[in-house]
């Protein structure tokens, strides 16, 4: 029996030698051309990398100057270091429903939300783009517009997401969140960086994330060890290896991203009319970061068939009112939100990644359509 896991990096000479390189070098310029590629690449003022995509959501609050008491909308079906984020300023995360199909905040129930929640203290939207596909960014925006709130959002790992066209770039949001690494416990690498054109808010993160500490010879002839300490900052500053591997992994996004597409597109065809199972409904563009199908009867004990024929799968994302965490602190009801409950029950990721062989595909296929004959 084959294993396949459910994330596998792919690794080669270049990334070697750019970590070679990067130890070699007594004048490392890494992290600036890593920043620099980024706003090249985006078309943006501004790039500010980080050491994980958890730091870049926890400095960019930092930078919005974020108080005890606030408070930010952000989606119940989306991994907890958004909402942990905001918590660790002592601000209240407030969470809405998402959109059966795409998983996504649904602008309907933001609206909602709105009405109800309406105060002084509601600072903004924290947008999750989940799998790949874009969420309703303009029409988010827009109703974020008429309640004077920002809107800051994270893609996650889906580095060239595109909405109608043109890259996720900030444009309908103050900021946009992405991270660089390899989905595992221990992650060979990390990186996480923040995009965006305020220039306010790119300088106090820039500032924030190492300390706030600024130092180095200034008009004055002071001397580079004379340094000084202006707010309080983080330790949130991308190592040199870090950065290296991150640019000479973004430098293959285009190809990654294409044999993500066509991965899906086998999984698509394969598993179009097999019983039990729906593909993801694709809305808009889609990255296929992951790739999340449905189960519609009892998806546990398909994921652990699926195991038992060393298959590897995972779930995006158990809804954040069934961690233990917020349901007692804010005391969540289970039906809360009704959408994403669902969804959660039928849920499940499989294998989507570069180095994944058709072969290996076929064989995910082929061992669904099995199990599924079994379910009545």
């Amino acid at each position: 029996m084959q294993e396949i896991l459910f994330y596998k990096p792919t690794i080669d000479d270049n990334d070697i030698e750019a970590i070679k390189k990067t130890l070699s070098s007594q004048n490392n310029t890494v992290v600036h051309e890593l920043e620099s590629y980024l706003t090249k690449f985006f078309g943006v003022k501004h790039a500010v990398s980080t050491s994980s995509n958890a730091a870049t959501h926890h400095l960019a609050l930092s930078a919005m100057d974020v108080k005890r008491g606030d408070k930010f909308i952000c989606s119940v079906n989306a991994f907890p270091s958004i909402a942990q984020a905001i918590r660790h300023f002592d601000a209240e995360p407030i969470l809405v429903d998402i959109d059966e199909d795409d998983f996504n905040i649904d602008p309907n129930a933001l609206k909602e939300c709105l009405q109800k929640n309406h105060h002084k203290k509601l600072k903004g939207v924290f947008v999750n783009h989940v799998a790949g596909q874009s969420a309703m960014i303009s029409e988010i925006k827009k109703i974020a517009d008429e309640y004077e709130i920002q809107v800051l959002d994270d893609a996650n790992e889906a580095v060239g997401l595109t909405y109608n066209g043109e890259k996720l770039a900030a444009k309908e949001s103050i900021l946009t969140c992405f991270h660089i690494h390899s989905q595992l416990i221990n992650p060979i690498s990390a990186a996480g960086f923040m995009i965006t054109n305020n220039d306010e808010l790119a300088q106090k993160a820039q500032l924030l994330r190492n300390h706030a500490l600024i130092n180095g010879l200034d008009r004055h002839g002071n001397l580079s060890y004379v340094y000084d300490v202006v707010d309080i900052g983080l330790k949130y500053d991308i190592t040199a290896i870090n950065a290296a591997f991150a640019l000479s992994q973004l430098q293959k996004y285009d190809t990654f991203r294409k044999r993500r597409q066509h991965i899906a597109e086998i999984y698509n065809r394969e598993l179009k009319d097999v019983p039990h199972v729906s593909t993801p409904i694709k809305k808009r563009d889609h990255a296929y970061t992951q790739y999340i199908i449905k189960i519609d009867k009892n998806r546990d004990s398909f994921a652990r068939e699926l195991l038992d024929n060393g298959i590897h799968t995972s779930l995006h994302y158990i809804p954040i009112h069934l961690l233990s965490y917020y349901k007692n602190k804010y005391n969540l009801k289970v039906n809360a939100y009704p959408n994403a409950l669902k969804t959660y029950q039928q849920v499940l990721s499989l294998p989507i990644y570069n180095s994944l062989k058709d072969e290996e595909v076929m064989y995910i296929c082929d061992k669904i359509k099995q199990i599924a004959k079994t379910r009545v």
